[in-house]
């Protein structure tokens, strides 16, 4: 691997989770890069197993078989203690607001205390306190929530403490799990301005899950299309948008709304049915019981992923060469 181009490389990446009702295979055999100083957006349906990628990269969530290079180095090898040390680097920022947050501490407690946990600053000290107030600051908490508990604020103001325990940090790459999905929309553009301002000025590589593709347009540099565990389709974010291939992805794009009366010249289509259970998948292509384009291949032979332009991946028969 390029360690100068690629911060995070993954290879294999298997999780299962065993249940009553079966074996959950959440993502199967994925693989993916992450360019440094770069974002790359996920999106998929709920349950893909999106929020299930970002986890088992930091290892919230440990993966059943796989690696995850990160600098180089697979972090699925590392014992606890260098895991720890490799964690102020590797950051995230939680889905749910509510539930990401002490309630029993202060909002200066929880950035600080990521702070103290990694020996960056001695608890107590006058430094750590103008520096957590800067952070504050730079993601629009005001001073004097300094001193409030989480139950004293919105879910939007909650995410932004999210955000700022993981950036006080300093990471070189940080996992934003639906970062901006509590947030109103005058807010969020705050936010991802100010996400994309520090990857500029720290050169942080972020993968950036969301099921907002307007925003992921916005932010990304390259988009990750995911169903049911695996890749569908990989592009340049404007690429993605202008030639579209897999017909899942082509699903996705119609459902954004538009102001414009004929959609962009893109119809709407409408996916009959629901996403397959992770217990018991289809055979081939997991998309077929969904698609319009079914061949009869598609039930039995599981798609190879093709570059039908470069440095745009897609995971379809259609495109076989």
């Amino acid at each position: 691997m390029d360690e100068r181009k690629y911060v995070v490389e993954i290879k294999d990446l298997e999780v299962e989770y065993r249940t009553d009702s079966g074996v959950v295979h959440a993502l199967n055999g994925f693989e993916m890069k992450l360019e440094k100083g770069k974002t790359l957006g996920l999106v998929g349906e709920s349950g893909c197993g999106k929020s299930t990628m970002g986890r088992a990269i930091l290892r919230l969530h440990e993966p059943t078989s796989g690696h995850v290079y990160f600098q180089g180095e697979d972090v699925l090898t590392f014992d606890k203690a260098k895991m720890k040390h490799m964690r102020r680097d590797m950051q995230i920022v939680f889905q749910d607001p509510f539930a990401s947050l002490n309630p029993r501490m202060t909002v200066g407690q929880i950035i600080g205390e990521g702070l103290t946990s990694h020996g960056i600053y001695k608890r107590g000290d006058p430094a750590m306190k103008e520096y957590i107030m800067k952070v504050m600051e730079d993601c629009g908490l005001a001073s004097y929530m300094f001193n409030r508990y989480p139950h004293q604020f919105s879910g939007g103001q909650r995410q932004r403490i999210g955000i700022a325990r993981s950036l006080a940090l300093s990471p070189k790459f940080v996992v934003c799990d639906e970062a901006v999905s509590a947030l109103d929309v005058s807010i969020q553009s705050q936010i991802l301005n100010l996400l994309s301002e520090l990857r500029e000025k720290a050169g942080l590589t972020y993968l950036f899950i969301t099921h907002d593709l307007s925003v992921v347009k916005y932010i990304s540099d390259r988009i990750c299309v995911m169903y049911l565990g695996n890749m569908v389709e990989l592009s340049e974010s404007e690429e993605l948008f202008k030639h579209t291939y897999h017909p899942y992805t082509e699903a996705l794009l119609s459902a954004i709304p538009t102001t414009e009366e004929d959609n962009g010249g893109r119809e709407r289509i409408l996916l009959e049915g629901d996403i397959p259970s992770p217990v018991n998948p289809p055979s081939g292509c997991k998309f077929h019981t969904r698609c319009a384009n079914c061949m009869a291949r598609c039930k039995v032979e599981e798609p190879q992923q093709r570059e039908v332009e470069p440095g745009h991946f897609v995971v379809c028969h259609l495109y076989d060469k």
